[in-house]
């Protein structure tokens, strides 16, 4: 059941497949994604959102209710959902079904539901949802980390989008950026379940036929500031909601990325044991937990993290996070915690592909980060071979993860 990558030519364009054949049971799993397409494409808060929200309303010609219930009735889940650098159409069917839900997809692509209707429909939900956002805090304090860490950029803006942003756009303003991101060019497909590979290659045409030939302009990076900085923002809170980040200095197919992941077990990805968790935590009493983690994405890396402490601990907290990350740099970490680190990457591998959908998840992964189809496997051996001398060397030359920036709310 090992993911195999094929490509087929439709329109002279060669698209890629990631084929994960498993016929143990009649399911079927099918992604369509395309690159240079999610939220950081735009420069208008909430617009590739709101795409998403427009995509799973149905078809013009059908509407909502109807479109859902013949889908529901076959036991089909089809939806549209957009990250942060790509956008993505999901289908999920019984093989029995697998024509009928390919079949709504199409009609979907070519038919999306652009009624006046429908529009104001989805602005109302988004406007909604984003009142239920005014009164979380870590909501607000991720969005304002992001905004420190990347000011004037379109990663700073939230992928929600702002009460006015939102109601700045337009019906237009979608259709534009549907017709120019939904293409031939830019397609990934993900089969995974009950196919072969004839079959995968004759859905990928019978579904990428119907879209058009462009070119889409890619993503720009994004590079975290090296500026310190600390703002607040003041709510009516009990608690102080602490959000971090600095920059981190890493490419998504860099070598010694496998490194990174180990580092940032060891500071705060690991949860009880950490770094950061045993010394906020445990050994202080200023937080009921402490996380961090690195960050990293083809047009961004960086390091963030939170907590959240009484109002009064506000200040001891954050100059303890300094201390934990500075030391952390300049002296690196002991036997015992990359034994520790070694120890639950590789008996926790199991639990990571039980899935279809995990696999899956991570064949596309690895295909999009330019590592190769099976690196996961390759990266655990180079994981239990890893040196205390090579991840502290590491550590140490990682300083830009000193030059830290916070975003607080708390209560004046």
């Amino acid at each position: 059941m090992a993911a195999t990558l094929l490509h087929t030519e439709i329109k002279g364009i060669q698209v890629p497949i990631i084929f994960i054949q498993d016929n143990r049971l009649p399911l079927t799993t099918l992604e369509f994604i395309f690159r240079e397409s999610g939220s950081l494409a735009s420069n208008k808060a909430g617009l590739v959102s709101l795409i998403a929200n427009l995509f799973n309303e149905g078809t013009k010609k059908e509407g909502a209710a109807h479109f859902a219930k013949v889908l529901e009735d076959r036991a089909i889940s089809l939806s549209a959902n957009s990250g942060k650098e790509t956008f993505v159409f999901s289908l999920e069917a019984l093989k029995e079904q697998l024509p009928f839900g390919l079949q709504k997809l199409k009609e979907l692509l070519q038919d999306p539901n652009y009624s006046k209707e429908t529009f104001k429909k989805i602005v109302k939900k988004q406007l909604a949802l984003l009142a239920k956002k005014q009164d979380d805090f870590d909501y607000i304090a991720s969005n304002g980390l992001k905004s420190l860490l990347f000011e004037n950029s379109n990663l700073a803006l939230p992928q929600l989008g702002t009460k006015e942003s939102i109601q700045a756009l337009t019906l237009n303003d979608l259709k534009s950026f549907i017709d120019n991101h939904i293409f031939l060019n830019n397609l990934i497909v993900v089969a995974a379940g009950d196919f072969n590979e004839s079959e995968v290659e004759k859905i990928t045409k019978d579904i990428a036929s119907i879209l058009k030939k462009g070119e889409v302009t890619p993503i720009k990076k994004i590079s975290a500031s090296h500026k310190e900085q600390i703002k607040e923002q003041n709510e009516e809170t009990k608690q102080a909601y602490i959000y971090f980040g600095a920059p981190y200095s890493m490419e998504i197919n860099n070598s010694q990325r496998y490194i990174g992941k180990i580092a940032s077990f060891i500071l705060g990805a690991g949860g009880f044991g950490s770094r950061l968790m045993e010394e906020i935590r445990v050994k202080r009493g200023l937080a009921y937990s402490a996380y961090s983690r690195f960050v990293v994405n083809r047009t961004n890396s960086y390091f963030s993290g939170y907590l959240q402490t009484k109002l009064e601990n506000q200040k001891e907290a954050i100059k303890s996070v300094k201390e934990v990350v500075r030391e952390f740099v300049n002296k690196g970490v002991t036997k015992e915690e990359l034994e520790a680190a070694k120890k639950f990457f590789l008996g926790s591998e199991p639990l990571r592909v039980e899935t279809l959908n995990q696999r899956a998840n991570r064949a596309f992964h690895e295909y999009y980060s330019g590592q190769g189809l099976g690196y996961s496997k390759k990266e655990l051996a180079l994981i239990e071979k890893l040196s205390l001398e090579d991840l502290n060397n590491f550590i140490k030359k990682h300083n830009e993860i000193l030059k830290m920036s916070f975003f607080i709310v708390t209560k004046k």
